[in-house]
């Protein structure tokens, strides 16, 4: 596949208007659920849930969308170093030490 075969061009209005839907679904109960479980999706490791992040599985400047079925808890070190990546384009951080997968 070429590398771009996953992109698309998203505009600055797009991204305001998801990055705003994932605010919104930041506070709902849904999240809260998805955080009090305190697993990060990508490694796997046990995370005090304030310590998760939101990440989006497809990225919104790859065209992904602030929906349920693309926002994941992800452990700050796999969101920082997937960036813009899809799963497939990246490997996890190893679980910090302590903290077990």
């Amino acid at each position: 596949m070429p590398a771009d075969y996953f992109t698309s061009e998203v505009s600055e209005e797009q991204l305001r208007h998801e990055r705003a839907k994932a605010r919104e679904l930041r506070q709902s109960p849904w999240w809260k659920r998805r955080l009090a479980a305190g697993r990060c999706h990508y490694c796997g490791a046990a995370v005090p849930p304030r310590e998760l992040t939101m990440d989006h599985v497809v990225p919104l400047i790859r065209g992904g969308r602030s929906t349920k079925g693309n926002l994941v808890p992800a452990c700050k070190a796999c969101n920082a170093s997937k960036q813009s990546r899809l799963a497939f384009e990246w490997e996890p951080a190893a679980a910090p030490e302590g903290r077990k997968p």
